[in-house]
């Protein structure tokens, strides 16, 4: 009897992650943060690329800075919500108050880190 390779293509086991942060040093880190946590990255300086060129099929989680040269990341999230994503999204921000905070939790936001981020907050933020 003849086995035949299957014709169906591989399952991916990475998730996949966008990350949005203007601080390119920050950006490049926490890419290779999630990188190692399994993700694999789009990452983007300011909203508006990625809003421009919405795809969030097979989007697991936001990684996105409050503060963005041309808008911020409560309004990220809401656009990603509108189009009818429903994953894990995660906030970091150097200026953290109890109002951003309450603010992004009713964005929608499961975690608000404040910056410099420390490595395991951000990995208990991922599971959490």
């Amino acid at each position: 009897m003849s086995q035949f390779p299957s014709t169906s293509p591989p399952s991916d086991p990475r998730r996949h992650a966008v990350l949005v942060e203007d601080d390119e040093p920050v950006r490049r880190s926490l890419q290779l943060v999630l990188h190692a946590r399994g993700y694999d990255v789009r990452s983007f300086a300011s909203a508006r690329p990625f809003l421009d060129d919405l795809r969030c099929d097979d989007l697991d989680l936001l990684l996105t800075d409050y503060r963005l040269p041309d808008g911020d990341g409560l309004g990220v999230l809401r656009a990603l919500r509108r189009a009818g994503w429903h994953g894990r999204a995660i906030l970091i921000t150097a200026f953290p108050s109890p109002a951003l905070v309450d603010s992004a939790k009713a964005c929608g936001f499961d975690a608000v880190l404040e910056k410099p981020l420390r490595p395991n907050e951000l990995a208990g933020a991922l599971v959490a």
